[in-house]
This record gives structure tokens, C-alpha cells and sequence, in this order.
């Protein structure tokens, strides 16, 4: 029943953000991308508030009556620098992908973005990992899919299908930063920490650049409050939740058809449409993403009998 009921969790985790590109999307048809990022961040840290006080009563009843010490100072250190490298690097890849939706379909660019999942093992070399042979493949596979999916007759990417790719190799490092700092620090602090640092680096050249008036702020309040509350404050919680003791290869599947969702919400809710062509590159991406997430196979232990 647990394993059935966090499927399901992950999978509306996955919808959210699948839906959410429509709500970025639309709301700039009232406010500017860095206005849009910044409202929804602030919305974002203000909601997970009352989500780390839930967490909090949840943790305590779970663990035994003896007091337990609290955080060190080296815990909340590592909390801090972790939420600030989070909500600086957020911040750009929030602005990349904001900017390039703006100039590309809702569909594409969930796809692109997606790709994060690819490029996460492939950054992986700088740190010394070393990629399976079925990484190399995907990589070629999601070239083959980008091509297909962005490549116009002028051989060349439109500006948003650029933006969006550079949106997802941000992504990738942002990811990289929290598998370096998520042992050791509160996951859901650490997002309060770096919604409210990427609302602050958005807001103050929002209200340099753009301006953002009152009205159109009021304009856009419902996919500005999606975008915050549910694709930045409920879906993370959802994520942390669904994720414990559950198979991360699985999760990540699962939490990988936000591409797919993407592509039917600006079907259904935008009307827009992709072409065969773009249509193929969506799937040679979506099996690369696949592909990646396939677990290593263990050799058998010398001595091992293997029956047929």
C-alpha cells in the first residue's frame, strides 16, 4: 500500500510540473519572466513554512521520547552555503528556461528541459565519476532527438530551444549541488533557503528592468500562485515525501514524465501541436531518458552459480 500510494504521489509530482510550463507560459502575457520567477519563488519559501512544521511534528513522533541534540553549527553552515549555491544557481536556470519558453512551445521546451537527466552523469566526469556505456549512448540518442525535435531548415536552434538547453545543463548543476549537500543538511530547509534567495536575485532586477505594476501582477495571480504553490511549494513537499524508502531509479522515471505531461497540457489547455518530426524527436529524447536511469548490472561474484 505504501509503495502504491508513493507511485501515485510521484506521478501527481510529475503532473505538476508537467503543467506548470503552461502556467509559465502564460503568465507572461501579463508580467516579465524575472517578475513571474520572483513572485513565485517568494510564494514558494512563504509555503514551505508550514510544510517544515508539518515535517518537523512528523520526525518527532517518529523518533523515541530521548531528547536529541540538536544541529551544530557545522550542520547550519552547510545548510546555509547550500541554500545560497542552490538559489544562485536556480535562479539562472529559472531565468534561461523563462526566457526561452517565451519562444518556444510549451511541449519542446519540457522535453529540453528534461534532458537534465542525461546531462547529470555526463557533468558527472568533473567530478571524477566515470560514465556507463549506456550514458554515452543516451547522450548520442538525445542529440539525435534535439536535432529531430529543435534543428530548423537553417541547421540551426531557434533562440528558445537555445535558452531551455542552456536552462537544463544549469539544472544539471544545480542537481549535482544538491546530491553534495542534501546528506547532510534538511531537504526542505535547504529549498526554503533557495526559493528565498532566487526570489530576492529575481526581484531586485524585476523592479529595476521591468516594473511590475499592481494590476498585472493581479493579472497573472493564477498561474503565478500554480507556479508557486503548487509547482514550487506542494510538489517539492510531495517529492521529499513520495521519496522515502522508495526506489530512486523508479522515482526518477516516474518524475521524468513531466516531459510528457508537458507535451498533452500544451496540447489540451494552449492547442499547440507537434509536427511528425518534432513529435519523433520527442521520443528519441524520452528514450534516452530512459535509458539512463536503467540500474547497473552487478557481476556475479566469481563462483556463482547462474541457473538458465
Amino acid at each position: 500500500m505504501n509503495k502504491t500510494k508513493n507511485t501515485l504521489l510521484l506521478l501527481l509530482t510529475a503532473f505538476i510540473w508537467g503543467v506548470a510550463f503552461v502556467a509559465q507560459s502564460v503568465g507572461m502575457d501579463y508580467v516579465g519572466p524575472l517578475t513571474f520567477n520572483a513572485s513565485r519563488f517568494i510564494i514558494g519559501a512563504i509555503f514551505l513554512i508550514p510544510c517544515i512544521a508539518f515535517l518537523d511534528a512528523l520526525k518527532k513522533r517518529d523518533k523515541d521520547t530521548a531528547p536529541s541534540a540538536g544541529p551544530s553549527s557545522s550542520d547550519k553552515k552547510s545548510l546555509l552555503i547550500g541554500g545560497l549555491c542552490c538559489g544562485l544557481i536556480i535562479t539562472v536556470a529559472s531565468t534561461l528556461q523563462q526566457y526561452g519558453i517565451a519562444y518556444t512551445t510549451v511541449g519542446k521546451a519540457g522535453f529540453i528541459t528534461a534532458l537534465y537527466i542525461v546531462l547529470v552523469p555526463v557533468f558527472g566526469i568533473f567530478l571524477k565519476k566515470r560514465p556507463r556505456m549506456i550514458i554515452w549512448i543516451s547522450v548520442i540518442l538525445a542529440l539525435a532527438g534535439l536535432y529531430f525535435l529543435c534543428m530548423t531548415d537553417s541547421l540551426s536552434f531557434s533562440k528558445g530551444d537555445t535558452l531551455v538547453l542552456l536552462c537544463a545543463a544549469a539544472f544539471s548543476v544545480h542537481i549535482l549541488v544538491i546530491d553534495h549537500f542534501s546528506p547532510k543538511v534538511d531537504g526542505v530547509r535547504m529549498s526554503f533557503i533557495q526559493f528565498l534567495i532566487a526570489g530576492i536575485l529575481c526581484g531586485i532586477p524585476a523592479l529595476i528592468l521591468e516594473r511590475p505594476t499592481l494590476s498585472a501582477l493581479t493579472a497573472a495571480w493564477a498561474p503565478i500562485l500554480y507556479a508557486g504553490i503548487l509547482s514550487c511549494g506542494i510538489a517539492y513537499t510531495l517529492q521529499i515525501v513520495a521519496q522515502k524508502n522508495y526506489d530512486p531509479t523508479i522515482a526518477s522515471l516516474i518524475l521524468s514524465l513531466e516531459s510528457v505531461f508537458s507535451v498533452l497540457a500544451g496540447w489540451i489547455l494552449l492547442r499547440e501541436a507537434l509536427s511528425p518530426r518534432e513529435f519523433f524527436g520527442c521520443i528519441l529524447v524520452f528514450t534516452a531518458i530512459i535509458l539512463v536511469q536503467l540500474p547497473e548490472r552487478k557481476k556475479a561474484p566469481a563462483g556463482d552459480i547462474i541457473s538458465g
